[in-house]
């Protein structure tokens, strides 16, 4: 709903075909590389290559649920994950470039920081705390989406659409994303519990707090800015609140939920005004939203988890401790956050920004019409009106990015 009516078939193109992609790298290695045991820094491919050695029938090492299970359910993480990515670059990408972005981005980017820090990688064994994607999915997502503008630059826009082009084209479209998301983050939040039980209770109380106050500082703030309430800005809030909530989600108290939503929609709502002085494209704002918002909410983690005591044996815990013998409050904590979530953005802007390159190279980027993607790219638009003719746009030669296109 927020991007133009010329590019609404071209956006679930690629989120759609991220469920075809990303499924099938994730079975043939995506998954070991980020669940196997580790060869240097990386999960080896070998151990469940094709989902092998996974049954439904026994779990894996220190795990409570079948390991095909498992495999299936941390598929989704990275389905969703690159599909992210998308907003942040609507209307200049090409389809066949874009798969190749996938399945490279998933195994050199994604793979790597979920190997890191929920494979028992060195990040893990380091003392780092990441309960549902702060960083292995908002910050690798986030910040490799402002890699991306780095490459394919902004938007081309007519002279007399310059002041609607970033318009949403159809409002209600963007309510009921955000009711779809919000509904299927207490999966992603919850189900990283892993069980039904007091963690997973947590983590889902947490997400609607935080979540609920993101929206409505957030509205709050459009209200004052803009001088009326808007139902963008308020969907827009609700999401920034999820996905700073989602590293801290099963480690904290409700009032600390109730924190992370205040801090999110302040955060989050300057880094998008931000982005927009200084003239980067972001056309869903996903840098700002999902990339700043899993940040801080991993950094403050180390703020607003239980206290020490919490972090004793679960046997002797208190009782009101969130998720015992795991990660508790401290200094020490809050450092070790910040630099594990610092170098996941450096690292995923570099290295999305060399993908990229690397692939413009060999295929241009961009699309070779101006206007209508839809029509351009896949042959078909997503509404019918006597306004805009249903006819092919034309066609300029292919033009690789440079830096001039920033």
């Amino acid at each position: 709903g927020l991007v133009k009516d010329t590019s609404v078939l071209t956006m679930m193109m690629q989120s759609f075909v991220s469920m075809g992609v990303a499924s099938i790298v994730w079975f043939l290695v995506g998954f070991s590389l980020c669940f196997g045991e580790s060869v240097y820094f990386i999960g080896n491919p070998w151990t469940y290559m094709g989902f092998h050695n996974l049954n439904v029938q026994e779990a894996l090492p220190n795990q409570s649920i079948p390991g095909l299970l498992f495999a299936g359910y941390q598929g989704m993480f990275a389905v969703i994950t690159p599909a992210l990515m998308t907003g942040a670059f609507a209307d200049r990408f090409r389809f066949k470039p874009y798969i190749i972005f996938l399945a490279v981005w998933l195994v050199l980017v994604y793979a790597p920081w979920c190997h890191w820090v929920w494979g028992g990688g060195w990040l893990a064994q380091w003392g780092v705390w990441d309960f549902a994607g702060g960083i292995v999915v908002h910050v690798t997502a986030g910040f490799s989406a402002l890699a991306s503008l780095i490459v394919v630059g902004k938007r081309q826009v007519a002279e007399d659409e310059l002041e609607d082009h970033d318009r949403p084209h159809n409002v209600p479209f963007v309510a009921l994303g955000t009711a779809l998301l919000w509904f299927g983050w207490f999966g992603f939040n919850a189900g990283s519990a892993l069980a039904t039980g007091g963690t997973a209770v947590a983590a889902a109380v947490n997400s609607e707090i935080a979540a609920s106050v993101a929206l409505f500082l957030w509205l709050v703030i459009d209200w004052i800015k803009q001088g009326r309430p808007g139902l963008v800005g308020l969907c827009v809030g609700a999401i920034a609140g999820l996905a700073t909530v989602t590293p801290a989600a099963g480690f904290i108290q409700p009032w600390g939920a109730f924190v992370l939503g205040c801090v999110a929609a302040v955060l989050c709502y300057g880094c998008c005004e931000l982005r927009r002085k200084l003239g980067f494209d972001d056309a869903l704002d996903v840098w700002g939203v999902h990339g700043m918002g899993g940040f801080i909410g991993t950094v403050l983690l180390g703020v607003l988890a239980d206290p020490e005591e919490c972090g004793s044996d679960p046997a002797t815990a208190p009782n009101y401790c969130v998720n015992p013998g795991t990660v508790t409050a401290s200094w020490e904590q809050l450092g070790k956050q910040l630099a594990a979530a610092g170098l996941a953005a450096v690292y995923s802007v570099v290295a999305t920004w060399v993908i990229l390159k690397a692939i413009n190279f060999c295929i241009p980027l961009k699309p070779y019409h101006d206007g209508n993607l839809d029509l351009g790219e896949h042959g078909e638009t997503a509404y019918h009106s006597p306004v805009r003719a249903y006819t092919a746009p034309k066609k300029h030669s292919p033009e690789k990015v440079g830096p001039s296109m920033v």
